[in-house]
């Protein structure tokens, strides 16, 4: 049985997955910042973090697995002026701040029900963890590796970095950041250049902000993490994720942060996934390159020549390994619709085919215990098993799809009768018929697109029968009988219950 290995960032190796508590998991991904709508880069390490969470719990751990929501700060030292991109895009859109944040957690969430990802554990907010911030702003001060000025908190890189490997997990050089880092706001209240904000004092025109030991203001971006992470997962757990462009100064600035408040590098294992790119470019807001998830589902983003449903997207990102480059394009995403529309229909095929075995020979007595071509037996079996070598081997979903691709025409030709039914022992098409659940629906969490209409047609379905309700209870008759009669024409049949309640069953 093979172990599980994953590269770490941190040490840039890959390492066999061992967690601090046998049989349990800590994870921590760092969530959205909802202050607009989530776009196709986005969907990537939501995904990627989601098949990793759904492997895990398929290798019988119990995960915690905790997505914080950004909903405060995040502020970028990128500009001329430290901006809160929540408070801006309220004022832009004339709503409340928690307003906007409700609209665009909804629409997140919304948007990873479609990716069929499983919720986290714990979803806790940047405002809901204020005082956990302070606490542990306190704490660093107090180790002397920050500052306060005007009432803003800084973190003291150069004195840290003269005790601890800073730059250890980005590959950034003390050195190098001196000579790069920009002039931007606040760089006159810095001991050095390329200390960073761990609490910002609030200008009079600042909506969101909370009060402090060193006046009103709110939380620096990078704090927020530390702090949940630690709340929930203590000050030392499994799996840090995100997606690489947060190494630096994300995550490089937690790993200090939770450094000097508890002794421990926050997480063992750091996971990023790579970027989907457009053109080679990464795609971003600040690229204005991005498209959002809701052009991506009905195309109307002036780049695409059809929408994609969030199958098809999902299956895209799966078919390559989560540290390699994605690059978006239209060829791309319509191979994957095609390939997804494959594998799926040799999915249900394949049910099929076990269910007719079953029934045929209900025991198995009647069936050979041994195949009749024992080379393309041990070809399938070999296949199957490969699977969990390649997930074991840092959660290569490429490759787990392509052995799967391979299988298809295995059974495609027993359906077809190309290949005998006994040519696979029915232990054989047993296991392949476990593996293509486990891992299409279970571990890579697809589902068929059928599905999603299914539940269309239901929907629609029941809002016409609230139509024809409502219409019958106004006594207008004719309307009712038109919504009846036309569904008939379509082979819908609307069958009113003696309790009052309308089913419909399809001629």
């Amino acid at each position: 049985m093979s172990q599980l290995k994953v590269h770490n960032s941190y040490t840039r190796q890959k390492e066999v997955f061992t967690p601090i508590t046998p049989g349990h998991v800590g994870m921590y991904v760092c969530g959205p910042t909802v202050s607009g709508e989530s776009h196709l880069g986005h969907a990537r390490p939501f995904i990627t973090f989601d098949f990793i969470y759904r492997y895990l719990l398929h290798l019988g751990y119990k995960v915690r697995y905790v997505r914080n929501i950004t909903d405060a700060g995040h502020f970028e030292e990128e500009g001329r002026e430290a901006e809160d991109k929540i408070a801006k895009k309220a004022t832009l859109e004339k709503l409340e701040p928690m307003e906007l944040v409700q609209k665009y957690t909804n629409l997140f969430h919304w948007a990873m029900h479609q990716f069929n990802n499983l919720d986290p554990s714990i979803e806790p907010t940047a405002t809901g963890h204020i005082v956990e911030q302070i606490g542990m702003i306190e704490t660093i001060m107090k180790e002397g590796y920050a500052y306060e000025v005007n009432g803003s908190v800084y973190f003291d890189v150069k004195k840290y970095a003269a005790r601890y490997p800073y730059g250890k997990l980005s590959g950034r050089v003390l050195d190098d950041l001196l000579e790069t880092t920009r002039d931007l706001d606040g760089q006159d209240e810095k001991h050095n250049r390329q200390d960073f904000a761990l609490w910002k004092a609030a200008p009079p025109e600042h909506i969101m902000r909370w009060k402090s030991p060193w006046g009103e203001g709110f939380p620096g971006w990078h704090i927020e993490c530390s702090a949940m992470s630690t709340k929930y997962l203590g000050e030392q757990f499994d799996i840090h994720g995100g997606g690489m462009d947060l190494q630096f100064p994300h995550h490089e600035s937690e790993i200090a942060q939770s450094t000097i408040c508890n002794k421990h590098v926050p997480a063992r294992y750091w996971l990023h996934n790579n970027m989907i790119t457009l053109n080679g470019r990464k795609m971003g807001k600040s690229y204005n390159n991005q498209i959002r998830l809701t052009e991506m589902f009905t195309g109307t983003h002036p780049l695409l020549l059809q929408p994609y449903s969030p199958m098809t997207i999902r299956f895209f990102i799966l078919q390559t390994h989560y540290r390699s480059t994605l690059d978006f394009s239209n060829e791309a995403l319509q191979a994957a619709e095609k390939g997804l529309k494959r594998l799926w229909e040799a999915y249900e095929l394949l049910k099929k085919i076990a269910a007719e075995q079953t029934a045929l020979d209900p025991g198995g007595t009647a069936s050979p215990a041994t195949a009749g071509d024992p080379a393309l037996d041990d070809k399938v079996r070999k296949l199957l098993l490969e699977l969990d070598e390649f997930m074991d081997d840092d959660f290569n979903t490429a490759k787990v799809l392509a052995n799967l691709f391979e299988l298809v025409p295995v059974i495609n030709s027993l359906k077809g009768g190309q290949i005998r039914r006994d040519a696979l022992s029915p232990a054989t098409l047993q296991m392949m018929g476990k593996y293509f659940t486990d891992y299409l629906e279970n571990i890579l969490g697809l589902k068929g697109e059928s599905a999603g209409d299914d539940q269309k047609l239901t929907g629609v379905m029941e809002l016409l029968i609230d139509i024809r309700k409502d219409a019958r209870s106004r006594k207008d008759y004719s309307t009712s009988d038109k919504i009846r009669n036309q569904l008939l024409e379509l082979g819908i049949v609307l069958k009113d219950e003696k309790d009052g309640g309308v089913s419909f069953t399809f001629a």
